[in-house]
């Protein structure tokens, strides 16, 4: 079985540097397997770790989870 898999709109991304932002943030979280971050969808999708810890993540990379 994997690991669980989010899927999270984020508001605030507008450039690579911010997908790199996100990205390593969110994989500095413990049980985080992958980030994919889409830009044009404003989404990032996680699997693993736990939702609460990768959205203090994204808000400590300086983005609101919508």
């Amino acid at each position: 079985m994997g690991a669980l898999q989010h899927v999270i709109k984020v508001e605030g991304m507008s450039c690579e540097h911010c997908v790199a932002a996100v990205t390593a943030e969110v994989e500095a979280v413990a049980g985080v397997e992958t980030v994919v971050v889409d830009l044009e969808a404003a989404t990032v999708t996680v699997d693993g770790g736990d939702i609460a810890t990768i959205h203090a993540a994204i808000d400590e990379a300086g983005y609101d989870v919508a």
